[in-house]
């Protein structure tokens, strides 16, 4: 027995505008953690004074593995994230109105974050707290920002909110079959 392939229709053109925007703010943000992953001064630095707040001595050839395992592992986070980004975005311009939802709450505390970080450096605060912003960083966290936001907005759009609902309807009434029957 065969199962009905399910036809699935087009996604709207700002449904799939959105999709690539999600992907690409993944990107920048890949770009940011590339970014400061290069700086390994800095990366010893953090680590040296993580290990006198512990009271830890490590020699110079293992802070140099800790700092090279800790950028792999970076890496490979990374990368995981714009995967997850990118199933997630194909999964909303499938018509996933649980994909819209998850991009949504992504995108809401990254578009939070960033603008806490604008007003603590704008204001002074971030200098008088002594909490450390590079320009790349700010850069790069204020275009993800605006690409989330704009992503955000493309999906809630009036004009494609009824794709999301006939999707949902379509599921509904699909038939459900079993694997190996």
């Amino acid at each position: 027995m065969t199962a009905a392939k399910r036809v699935r229709p087009t996604p709207p053109k700002l449904v799939d505008l959105a999709r690539w925007v999600w992907i690409g703010s993944a990107l920048v943000g890949l770009g940011r953690f590339l970014v400061q992953l290069a700086d390994r001064e800095m990366l010893i630095d953090v680590l040296v004074d993580e290990q006198r707040q512990q009271n830890i001595t490590m020699s110079q050839d293992e802070l140099d593995a800790a700092v090279s395992g800790g950028i792999m592992m970076g890496l490979l986070l990374g990368g995981l994230l714009v995967v997850v980004y990118a199933l997630l975005a194909n999964r909303m311009a499938g018509g996933r109105n649980w994909a819209r939802v998850v991009l949504t709450v992504f995108g809401g505390v990254g578009i939070l974050i960033g603008v806490s970080r604008l007003i603590l450096v704008t204001s002074g605060l971030a200098a008088v707290l002594k909490i450390p912003v590079a320009t790349p960083d700010l850069v790069f966290g204020t275009v993800t920002m605006v690409l989330d936001v704009v992503a955000i907005v493309l999906m809630y759009l009036p004009s494609v909110s009824g794709y999301f609902r006939a999707q949902r309807s379509v599921a509904d009434k699909t038939p459900r079959v079993a694997n190996g029957l």
